[in-house]
């Protein structure tokens, strides 16, 4: 079966002229940028039709499907977001019940708003040691359901954007009794199952649906991913139908072909390429185990391509020694992200309120690794000793914790975000105050912290002293909230 790259290249050298679209009719000369338009193309003859596929791009897509153990596969050229979409709203009917981990991506939200669907929240256990949020246990699925015998879907998120895997096989099995589907937001692990340092992925778990984002993990260009479907609950017809509707109508070869290559050099060179990636990845792991007041973090069900390294140590040598804490103010996540960004010039992916994260991929190089080992190894060394400068603090405004509770509260639902949208459009009044002033006020509109992208609150739930603590600690710590329109006001219902 011929490789859509290829293909592409082979008649970019061709003598075809292009009377179609698109309109850079690909000329290198018109712009003058070193962009692909040479390979950027339109449904041509030859080249298949991503929305009806049955040439290249079918072939291509079966290739996915083998690779990732699935039944069926199709290409994503708007990211996950919209295979989560699709698929929850081809599987849950209007107005119907959804079982999602509250640590969902905000995409899920989103698809809870377009179909009108009532959601019920599945909390993930909270590591209060590490201020993280870990998995989503299958008993917890189990009771809920129970609780809640209308659900017509659960979806969780595994791997989390931290690195966090949940048991997807037991939650599989329970969902399953229930003859409803399971859809996994497995976005962040698309590596997963193509080495054995890494978990199986969840179409071998049982998975009705799994969203795999290709480029976040993968050699795959930005906004490429996949979505697989497998069994016989999850309504196949009605998820593609979403698919067509969500998807663009004028899909980038460029990408699809990014997407080809990337399962072609996993099929053919996933043995050499993975080997030297996760060889890399232990030597990196376990010298980054040796920190003193930084620290690798690791749990039990992991994703050992995340590299999580916490600043909680500090603060736990701070409370011992009160000449430390005079010397260097409170050392979190943002002050080692701004560190290794402004000194050492390496981007992280995020930073979290007491870590970092560093996300890997088969195509880092070992001297990347050792820039960012050798790096954080002189920044533990200047934190043992005490002479980072505490004048980092002062600029991101990094204060006390004052012990507030970083764990995802549970705020009471008093509408759904859909429910909000009708009381306003029925005229319903909404004011914008600051967040101090918002307790017990309903939210008519979200926020959240981008990345990972998490709702703090969202629209038609009452607004609590604990989320309005945990929002204004992540202001004082230089994060951004987003989702609200004006920057450090909330818009509420204005008599309630």
């Amino acid at each position: 079966m011929e490789n859509l790259y290829k293909k592409l290249s082979d008649y970019a050298k061709s003598d075809f002229y292009p009377f179609h679209m698109p309109g850079h009719k690909r000329n290198q000369n018109v712009t003058g940028a070193n962009l692909p338009y040479q390979l950027d193309i339109t449904e041509i003859d030859g080249f298949d039709d991503l929305h009806h596929a049955e040439g290249i791009l079918a072939d291509a897509q079966k290739r996915a499907a083998q690779l990732y153990c699935a039944e069926e596969t199709h290409f994503l050229v708007n990211g996950s977001t919209s295979g989560l979409l699709s698929a929850i709203l081809g599987t849950v009917h209007r107005r119907g019940k959804i079982l999602i981990a509250r640590n969902c991506h905000k995409s899920v939200y989103n698809a809870v708003f377009m179909g009108e669907l009532y959601p019920i929240y599945l909390y993930p256990q909270f590591d209060k040691e590490n201020e993280l949020n870990g998995e989503i246990l299958a008993e917890d699925v189990e009771r809920m359901l129970e609780e809640n015998r209308d659900v017509q879907a659960v979806v969780i998120t595994s791997p989390t954007y931290d690195g966090v895997v949940s048991d997807v096989r037991g939650i599989a099995e329970i969902v399953h009794q229930k003859g409803i589907p399971l859809i996994v937001d497995e976005a962040h692990g698309a590596h997963f199952g193509l080495h054995p340092y890494f978990p199986q992925n969840s179409n071998i778990k049982g998975a009705d649906v799994v969203i795999h984002s290709l480029h976040k993990t993968m050699p795959s260009l930005t906004q490429t991913a996949l979505i697989h479907i497998n069994g016989r609950i999850a309504d196949r017809r009605g998820i593609r139908r979403y698919l067509h509707m969500i998807q663009t109508s004028s899909p980038s070869y460029i990408l699809m072909a990014s997407m080809d290559e990337c399962i072609r050099t996993a099929a053919e060179e996933g043995e050499r390429l993975f080997h030297s990636y996760t060889e890399m990845l232990k030597k990196t792991r376990q010298r980054l185990a040796e920190l003193k007041d930084l620290a690798l973090l690791e749990t039990a069900c992991y994703d050992r391509s995340k590299i999580v390294v916490s600043t909680k140590r500090i603060l736990g040598e701070q409370k011992k020694r009160k000449d430390l804490s005079e010397r260097m103010p409170e050392f979190g996540g943002i002050d080692l992200y701004r560190i290794l960004l402004d000194e050492y010039h390496i981007q992280p992916e995020m930073a979290a309120g007491s870590y970092i994260i560093a996300m890997t991929g088969p195509g880092d190089t070992e001297e990347g690794m050792e820039r960012l080992v050798t790096a954080l190894e002189e920044i533990d060394s200047r934190l043992e000793r005490g002479t980072d400068s505490g004048e980092r603090q002062k600029e991101t405004g990094c204060g006390r914790r004052n012990g507030t509770d970083l764990a995802l509260q549970k705020p009471e639902q008093i509408y759904t975000s859909w429910e909000t949208e009708l009381e306003r459009q029925k005229g319903r009044k909404t004011e914008n105050l600051i967040w101090e002033d918002t307790e017990g006020k309903i939210a008519a509109e979200p926020a959240y912290l981008y990345p990972p992208g998490i709702p703090l609150v969202v629209p038609g739930e009452k607004i609590s002293r604990e989320i309005i603590q945990q929002i204004t600690l992540y202001e004082k710590m230089a994060f951004t909230i987003e989702g609200t329109v004006v920057h450090g006001k909330m818009e509420v219902m204005a008599d309630g």
